[in-house]
């Protein structure tokens, strides 16, 4: 599957906010776009055009898809299917995206980004109510519990990973058993509970057109 493969900061200063794409590090003042927060390439220094409604609409799609590392057509998917529920359109979606077990390893603290937390996923590192999961994308429901496997748990860099999750913090939606390197998805979030940098309203604009 294709993926982003050039430096994920230009990411965030081409949509012009923090997505937090390297975990850490976007918290510290190594943080590139801390630094140069302009627009990538040679006319980023220049005076930023005033964007159409469109290119607003494009780019709360843009940052989005970067926040959670998804592709053009699986985000469709996502929405097409968020339309289809009850409730919200736009609160449906960004739910969607939150319930992804690659998301929920990173809320968990079991991965510095979301990036690392999909590689994890995909290398077999983890379970879902016991059972082996290695698809990034998969759904996690409410009450499902997502775990290290029983091979993984002597792996360093669990260790040092939930060392460093104490200095953050844990999403209300979520619980943690550090001892037994698992976490519970107690609930849903709510649309206050997700902190994604997103004007999901003008998604919902964009694909309404």
């Amino acid at each position: 599957m294709a993926r982003y493969t050039e430096a994920v900061c230009r990411q965030c200063r081409r949509e012009g906010a923090k997505l937090f794409l390297k975990g850490d590090k976007c918290y510290s003042d190594k943080c590139p776009f801390t630094r140069r927060s302009f627009i990538p390439g040679q006319h980023g220094h220049g005076r930023p055009k005033k964007a159409s409604e469109y290119g607003l609409q494009l780019r709360e799609k843009q940052k989005a898809r970067r926040t959670y590392g998804v592709l053009e057509k699986q985000f469709r998917l996502y929405f097409a299917k968020a339309d289809r529920q009850k409730g919200v359109t736009g609160t449906n979606l960004l739910v969607m995206l939150e319930r992804r077990l690659d998301n929920i390893i990173y809320r968990l603290g079991m991965a510095e980004s979301r990036n690392q937390a999909r590689q994890l996923a995909q290398h077999g590192h983890f379970t879902v109510n016991g059972k082996k999961v290695n698809i990034p994308s998969y759904q996690v429901k409410a009450g499902d519990v997502v775990a290290v496997r029983e091979t993984s748990r002597s792996s360093e860099i669990f260790k040092e990973l939930l060392e460093a999750r104490s200095q953050r913090t844990l999403p209300l939606w979520v619980e943690i058993n550090p001892t037994e390197l698992s976490g519970t998805v107690a609930r849903y979030p709510s649309r206050e509970e997700i902190d994604a940098p997103v004007n999901e309203q003008l998604i919902v604009e964009l694909y309404s057109r």
